[in-house]
């Protein structure tokens, strides 16, 4: 809760007045500076400074809870907290589907399936409570022009047949998801500050970002080696300062890039596989997500998709509600379709590699 604003702890009036007149905005500005300098800076004396950091700590931290209130509030709210998939296996996975407050990111390789689920995703959050939906609004941060209206409404039409039989509906949620084209990553943190106070009222229950690795890759053409990492960091602190303070699920897309495949990762289920009935899985690239070790720290929940064996797999391959587990699954007219709802176990390696198996992830 770094990021967390002076001006939403509802401290005293005169020390967030006096906060604000020498620009300290957060809790970090005020928490990071020594007793001495805050005084300085403050130009106030001991006890006022102390009783400013007392205040903002208490603000920013989040009180202590036991594992077992915390179980009792898990059921008490029946699974609440979660944006469900409607992917039965996953869902089940997650402890109910996308967690809210957290960053979730989707990475694979271009063509697997990476827009189509969040497309789908979109129209869930849109969808009317009644019908298993959060009945919201969703921002959807377009960097590749990759959204298409259309094709979530075939989505849409698909999957619940009875709903956009309703006269109007589908033109009511379609209105409800606002759909952004930054050019570059100032125009990303400029639009996302202009709808703060929006997404701070809950009238926004998503926000997808698809993706944040070309963004990026925009701003590391314009930046030196030397200064690349520096908006990374800074984007990567806003989006999870938006998932904290709005309490939504933000969904990150990501990319991957090569890495020497000399050494093939496999599934366990495989190894006992004679070696000609593997003989596609040698032209399989094994890749590892774009973004680096700061960014995968970073997310909460990181689902994989990859390629091999033939099929098409989301892999639950980070989270804290679930060990790593894959699903098999098709692109088809309703959006992503597990095979199973029964997941295979990840172990060993295969848990953070990527798997592309290139024509297959093309084939339609």
């Amino acid at each position: 809760m770094a990021n967390m604003p002076i001006s939403e702890m509802r401290l005293p009036p005169h020390l967030a007045h006096l906060l604000a007149a020498r620009r300290l905005d957060t809790a970090k500005d005020v928490l990071s500076l020594p007793e001495v300098e805050l005084m300085s800076v403050l130009d106030a004396g001991l006890p006022t400074t102390r009783a400013a950091v007392a205040h903002v700590s208490e603000a920013a931290c989040p009180p202590c809870q036991t594992a077992l209130a915390l179980l009792e509030e898990r059921v008490r709210l029946g699974g609440g907290g979660r944006l469900a998939t409607t992917l039965c296996g996953l869902d089940e996975a997650l402890g109910g589907g996308i967690p809210m407050g957290k960053l979730t990111e989707v990475v694979g390789p271009s063509g697997i399936g990476k827009t189509q689920f969040c497309l789908k995703l979109a129209l869930l959050a849109a969808l009317p409570e009644y019908y298993g939906g959060l009945d919201g609004r969703v921002v959807y941060i377009d960097t590749e022009s990759k959204f298409s209206s259309r094709r979530m409404i075939e989505i849409g039409q698909k999957s619940f047949p009875q709903i956009f039989r309703q006269e109007g509906l589908a033109q009511k949620m379609a209105g409800r998801i606002l759909v952004l084209r930054p050019t570059s990553l100032a125009d990303f943190t400029k639009s996302l500050e202009q709808m703060k106070v929006t997404l701070l009222q809950h009238d926004v229950k998503l926000l997808i970002v698809d993706s944040m690795a070309a963004l990026m890759s925009l701003e590391n053409e314009k930046a030196t080696a030397g200064f690349r990492q520096h908006p990374l960091r800074w984007a990567l602190s806003f989006i999870k300062s938006i998932a904290e303070l709005s309490r939504i699920p933000v969904v990150v897309t990501n990319q991957v890039r090569s890495q020497s495949n000399d050494d093939g990762y496999h599934f366990s289920f495989e190894v006992d596989r004679k070696d000609g009935n593997n003989c596609a899985e040698r032209f399989d690239s094994h890749l590892i997500a774009a973004l680096g070790i700061q960014w995968a720290h970073a997310v909460t929940v990181r689902l994989v998709f990859e390629s091999h064996s033939g099929h098409r797999f989301i892999k639950v391959a980070k989270s804290p509600m679930s060990p790593a587990v894959a699903f098999p699954f098709v692109v088809e007219s309703s959006g992503i379709t597990l095979l199973s709802d029964e997941g295979i176990d990840v172990t060993g390696p295969e848990i953070t590699s990527i798997r592309y198996q290139g024509q297959n992830v093309l084939a339609r």
